[in-house]
């Protein structure tokens, strides 16, 4: 589609909305930017965009906008249920996601990466897989930067390699990755999905423009429906796919091409991430020989399982990135020692009691925060001892206060930040800073 002298709204000003509307007025698009926010808050954001040419929408002049436009386009953090997208949709405006328009941008193909765990520790592990073997690459879309943001620098590069959320996947029509990656499904987001069915549902539009020529790297556990594309499989779980996992190895067609001591990561989920991560480079062309030094020498993440130091013989683990009960879980599965678990946050509709036979056997406590923590601590009390706390740093006090030598205090909330922080970021950084405070 040709954008120049369209008036198009851009719908959300986070990071993915500003990235689309600075990409459309650069394309010679008309471009107003809408958020529901109060302008106060916006204020800094409008002072960068409007020099552009940029015109700019806040809070309810936003939400009651009945400007005719020739397209909206939705940014993945706005829910389509909201005031401000609703008002588009009643004027029938046609309306498209920022993944959407950035691909129809893009000159060079796409390796998407969906699921809901382990997409970002794979997309970095993919670009950095792909570097080391000459194969041009930059990580983008939900990682960060905005696909947006990057899809100017696809004329140099050979491949982009994208993390793709489910929201982002709601808008696409063309979206075609040459190589499509599902690392798995767990509960997730139900505070914006009806139903597990509808979240599988959006997750599986990534598949939906392939062709017999497009690759497919997918969980072999995860029953998904018939693809065209070709299928390369994995798992670390059960026999039968094209990547196997035995005797500490990962094995592809019988072979064992990277033994997981050698590799940093740690734990069964991080196997599947590298396991999928191989699929890639397997679809690509490219050998085991070169694909497996730079996965191996991979680093963790920040927030994912990072120790952050030991005091009196105790060690603090910030796993803040466990936003739902299958991270949470993957956590407690890859801990050995009794275990004094800090949990809670945004009640996302989960239900903790599904793990509660995992929580008494792995945690001696659990310390709960947040908007669950009453719902939480009905939940475990009789298997674990349970206690509140009034605040991250009460929760990381009252956990120092009764771990013991040998004993791992970790924080995996299992859910949301939103109730009390910015982002899972600003939570395990604010841990991290605590932690780096006991003395």
């Amino acid at each position: 589609m040709h954008y120049k002298n369209k008036n198009i709204a851009v719908l959300g000003a986070g990071e993915s909305g500003e990235a689309a509307a600075r990409l459309l007025r650069e394309e010679g698009a008309m471009v107003t930017l809408l958020d529901s926010a109060d302008l106060k808050k916006l204020r800094s954001k409008i002072e960068k965009i409007t020099p552009l040419g940029i015109a700019f929408l806040a809070g309810p002049d936003a939400e009651k906008d009945n400007t005719r436009y020739d397209l909206g386009v939705l940014s993945p953090g706005i829910d389509p249920a909201a005031p401000l997208v609703q008002n588009f949709l009643s004027k029938r405006i046609d309306m498209i996601g920022e993944l959407e328009l950035s691909f129809e941008l893009c000159e060079c193909p796409v390796v998407a990466i969906t699921g809901t765990n382990g997409k970002t520790t794979t997309t970095e592990l993919v670009a950095r897989m792909f570097n080391a073997c000459g194969v041009h690459t930059l990580a983008c879309g939900n990682i960060g930067p905005a696909f947006a943001a990057t899809v100017r620098k696809s004329r140099d590069l050979d491949v982009m390699t994208l993390e793709v959320s489910s929201f982002q996947l709601e808008q696409i029509r063309t979206f075609r990755p040459k190589i499509a990656v599902w690392l798995n499904l767990t509960p997730d987001h139900l505070d914006r999905y009806s139903s597990m069915e509808e979240y599988r549902n959006a997750k599986l539009r990534i598949f939906e423009n392939q062709t017999e020529d497009d690759f497919a790297v997918v969980n072999l556990r995860d029953k998904l429906p018939p693809l065209r594309a070709k299928k390369i499989t994995f798992s670390a779980y059960a026999n039968g796919g094209d990547f196997e996992y035995r005797d500490e190895a990962i094995f592809y067609d019988g072979e064992p091409v990277l033994k997981m001591p050698d590799a940093k990561l740690r734990g069964l989920h991080n196997v599947e991430n590298l396991m999928a991560s191989l699929g890639v480079g397997v679809a690509h062309g490219l050998s085991f020989e070169k694909m497996v030094p730079p996965l191996c020498s991979y680093t963790p993440l920040p927030h994912r399982c990072e120790l952050v130091r030991e005091v009196a013989g105790v060690e603090y683990i910030n796993d803040s990135k466990a936003t739902n009960l299958d991270a949470l879980e993957k956590a407690l599965d890859s801990e050995t020692r009794p275990v004094v678990l800090i949990a809670g946050g945004k009640d996302k509709g989960f239900e903790f009691g599904s793990i509660t036979d995992l929580v008494a056997s792995k945690c001696r406590r659990a310390i709960l925060i947040g908007e669950m923590s009453d719902r939480i601590e009905a939940l475990w009390k009789s298997r674990v001892p349970c206690e509140k706390a009034s605040s991250l740093r009460d929760a990381v006090l009252r956990a120092r206060a009764g771990a013991q030598r040998g004993e791992v205090v970790l924080f995996s909330p299992g859910t949301s930040s939103f109730d009390m922080f910015k982002n899972y970021a600003d939570r395990g950084n604010q841990f991290r800073e605590i932690v780096q405070s006991l003395t």
